[in-house]
């Protein structure tokens, strides 16, 4: 995606806080590629607010910076899970390559942010949920992505 204009601040650089809405663009996009409706598990009861958000700035980005955001679940229990998300600014050149591919398993790119969002699985009354009980099926789609468990 591109860096919009309204997205910068006084300073020119991308203002702090829509670092965590990119970091939200990818975990809800990395979620859809897996074919899970996220507004579906909502109708159904089921939420996962974040409950904890980390970012690390390293470099800025600017105004028509093409960025990329590569999101990965990290660790995944019955009632919280994690994700971790990497900002990269690309060349034109990587651009055309996410476009052509549509989907990177690495990053690439210059790293400009990283962090993550830890998630608690919980019910309207918000109460702590077990994904293991409540979604089946999706805590066995779920499994394979985890890094730890």
């Amino acid at each position: 995606m591109r860096v919009r204009y309204q997205e910068t601040d006084a300073m020119a650089v991308v203002f702090h806080g829509n670092v965590a809405t990119w970091f939200e663009v990818g975990r809800t996009e990395w979620i859809r590629a897996l074919g899970v409706n996220y507004k579906q598990l909502e109708e159904e009861g089921l939420l996962f607010p974040v409950t904890d958000l980390r970012i690390s700035y390293k470099r800025p980005a600017h105004y028509d910076d093409w960025v990329a955001v590569f999101t990965r679940l990290d660790q995944l229990g019955t009632i919280r899970m994690s994700f971790q998300s990497l900002v990269c600014r690309l060349t034109e050149e990587q651009v055309i390559q996410v476009q052509t591919t549509g989907w990177l398993s690495e990053p690439i790119g210059e790293l400009l942010y990283e962090g993550g969002t830890e998630h608690a699985w919980i019910g309207r009354d918000w109460r702590p949920k077990r994904v293991s009980r409540e979604q089946p099926e999706l805590w066995s789609m779920l499994q394979p992505f985890a890094q730890k468990q």
